[in-house]
C-alpha cells in the first residue's frame, strides 16, 4: 500500500523546507530511518530520514520550497505505482493545514498539479526560471518534461531554439512573477493580476500577505502625505551584490520587524570584574577555564530567576511570564548570526554552562545544530568584546522582550578610599521592550546581573 512522504516539521517555528539534495536515486528501495534527502530551513540544513520503508518515488524537486506536511514522495511496494493525484473540489483549497489530504499545499507545488493548471500559474524548477529570465522566455509557452509536467532548464533551452510568438507572453511582457500557492489562490479568487503586486520579501516571491496588503491599498483612501522616495540609485557599479536571502534574509526581516513592532530602549552599566577575574585565574588548572561570557550567562540566568518579568514574551492577551529560563547565545558565522539555546540555564553551574556554550558554538560553526537547539530561547546574551567594542545597542530577538550585550574587558580607574584604583571592568548593555516593563524594572534586573558578577563566589 502506498504511503505518503511529507515535508517534515522539524521545529515549532518551521513553516517550510527547501529540498537541497536527494541522497538516494529515484525509485530506490529504502528503510525507515534511513537518511534520504537534505533540506534547508531558514535556520539550518539537515538530513531527513525516511518515515517508512519501501520503494521511494520522489515527487519533490531540488531547490523547491514546500510547506510542512506537503507531499514530496511516496513509499511504494515492489511493482506498485503512485496514486493518481486528485484535484481539490470547489471550495476545498490547497492548504496543508485545512484539507483532508496531508500532502496538499506545497509552497511551489510539485507532484499534484500540471504546469499550467490555473491562469498565471506555471510550475518550473528554480534553474528553469532563472534561465527563462536570462533568455526572456515566457514559461507559460513551454511544455514541461519534468515530473508531473514541471518545466526544467533543458525545456527552456529547447524553447530558446524555437522562440514563441508574442501572443505567448502575458499582457505585461516578461516572465510571470514568483508567488506562493496561497498567494496565487487568493489572487485568482479575487481576480487580481500578480504582475501588479510588489513582493515585500527579499526573495522577491509574492506571498499571501503581499496580496492582502495590495487589496487593502486598492480600497484605502488616497494618502495625504507624499509617497516615500525610492532608494537612491547606485553611485558606482558594485563589485558584488549579496542577495538578502536564506539566513541573511531571515535576519534582515526579523531585526527590521523587531524595531518596527517593539518600543526598544537600551541602558548600560559598568561592572567590576575583579572577582570574576580572580575566580577564572583559580580555575586555570582545569582543562579549559570558563570564558568571561560564560560568567555573564550564568549571572544572567540567576537574575532572570529573580526578575521573571524579563523572562517573558508579549502576546495578544498581555505579557506572558515564562517559568523556565533558556538563555540563547549569539554566535557569529560568515553568513550571519545564529542563536543556539542553553536549556534550563538557571539549573546549570558555571562549569556546565561553559561546556554547553563550547559545544553549541562548535556545532554552530560546523553547521551541525539541530532545529531544537535553535528554538525556545527566552533571553539572549550577545558579546562583541572580542572585537574591541566597549558597548553597543543589541536588537531584541522576537518574541523575547530583552537582550543583553557584553562589551570588552578593560582597565578603568575608580575613586575609592580617597584615591584612584585601577580595576578590570566590562560594560553591559540591556535592550528591552518598553511595552513589557519600564526603565526602573529594567535597571533593577541589570543591577542584579552586576551584583552577581561583582560578588562572584560570595553570593548564593
Amino acid at each position: 500500500m502506498a504511503r505518503q512522504f511529507q515535508m517534515p516539521k522539524l521545529g515549532l517555528t518551521m513553516e517550510e523546507g527547501t529540498i537541497l539534495q536527494w541522497l538516494v536515486d529515484d525509485e530506490t528501495d529504502v528503510v525507515a530511518g534511513q537518511a534520504v534527502l537534505i533540506i534547508e530551513t531558514d535556520k539550518v540544513e539537515t538530513d531527513v530520514e525516511a518515515s517508512s520503508s519501501g520503494v521511494l518515488k520522489q515527487i519533490g524537486e531540488v531547490d523547491e520550497a514546500y510547506q510542512c506536511g506537503s507531499l514530496i514522495g511516496w513509499f511504494l511496494e515492489e511493482g506498485e505505482t503512485p496514486p493518481v493525484p486528485q484535484e481539490p473540489g470547489p471550495g476545498e483549497g490547497r492548504h496543508s493545514k485545512s484539507t483532508d489530504s496531508p500532502g496538499a499545499g506545497p509552497v511551489k507545488a510539485a507532484g499534484s498539479l500540471g504546469p499550467k493548471d490555473k491562469p498565471g500559474r506555471v510550475l518550473a524548477s528554480p534553474s528553469a526560471k532563472r534561465r527563462a529570465r536570462e533568455l526572456g522566455i515566457d514559461l507559460a509557452t513551454i511544455s514541461g518534461s519534468g515530473p508531473q509536467g514541471r518545466i526544467i532548464s533543458n525545456d527552456v533551452e529547447v524553447a530558446a531554439t524555437n522562440p514563441p510568438t508574442r501572443s505567448g507572453f502575458s499582457a505585461k511582457s516578461g516572465p510571470r512573477p514568483l508567488a506562493t500557492i496561497a498567494a496565487r489562490n487568493l489572487a485568482d479568487l479575487i481576480g487580481i493580476e500578480l504582475d501588479d503586486i510588489q513582493p515585500a520579501g527579499p526573495d522577491r516571491r509574492i506571498t499571501r500577505l503581499d496580496v492582502i496588503q495590495h487589496i487593502q491599498a486598492l480600497i484605502a483612501p488616497a494618502p495625504q502625505d507624499p509617497p516615500i522616495a525610492e532608494l537612491a540609485a547606485l553611485s558606482q557599479t558594485p563589485s558584488e551584490v549579496i542577495p538578502m536571502t536564506g539566513m541573511r534574509g531571515t535576519i534582515a526581516r526579523r531585526m527590521h520587524a523587531a524595531l518596527q513592532e517593539m518600543a526598544q530602549l537600551t541602558i548600560t552599566m559598568e561592572v567590576d570584574m575583579t572577582a570574576v577575574v580572580e575566580d577564572r585565574e583559580n580555575r586555570k588548572g582545569e582543562n579549559k577555564p570558563p570564558g568571561y561570557t560564560d560568567y555573564v550567562i550564568a549571572a544572567t540566568a540567576a537574575a532572570l530567576h529573580q526578575h521573571p518579568y524579563v523572562n517573558s514574551q508579549m502576546t495578544g492577551e498581555g505579557l506572558a511570564l515564562l517559568p523556565v529560563a533558556h538563555v540563547g547565545m549569539a554566535v557569529a558565522l560568515d553568513r550571519g548570526l545564529i542563536v543556539p539555546v542553553i536549556r534550563n540555564t538557571h539549573s546549570l553551574d558555571l562549569g556546565a554552562v561553559a561546556t554547553e556554550t563550547e559545544r553549541l558554538a562548535v556545532a554552530a560553526r560546523e553547521g551541525k545544530l539541530s532545529l531544537e537547539e535553535l528554538e525556545g530561547g527566552t533571553f539572549v546574551v550577545t558579546a562583541l568584546g572580542m572585537y574591541g567594542v566597549d558597548s553597543f545597542t543589541p536588537i531584541i530577538n522576537p518574541p523575547n522582550t530583552a537582550i543583553l550585550g557584553v562589551g570588552r574587558l578593560r582597565e578603568i580607574a575608580i575613586w575609592e578610599n580617597d584615591s584612584f584604583t585601577g580595576v578590570t571592568a566590562i560594560t553591559l548593555s540591556l535592550s528591552w521592550d518598553h511595552r513589557a516593563f519600564d526603565g526602573a524594572p529594567a535597571a533593577l534586573f541589570l543591577q542584579t546581573v552586576k551584583q552577581q558578577l561583582e560578588r562572584w563566589g560570595s553570593v548564593p
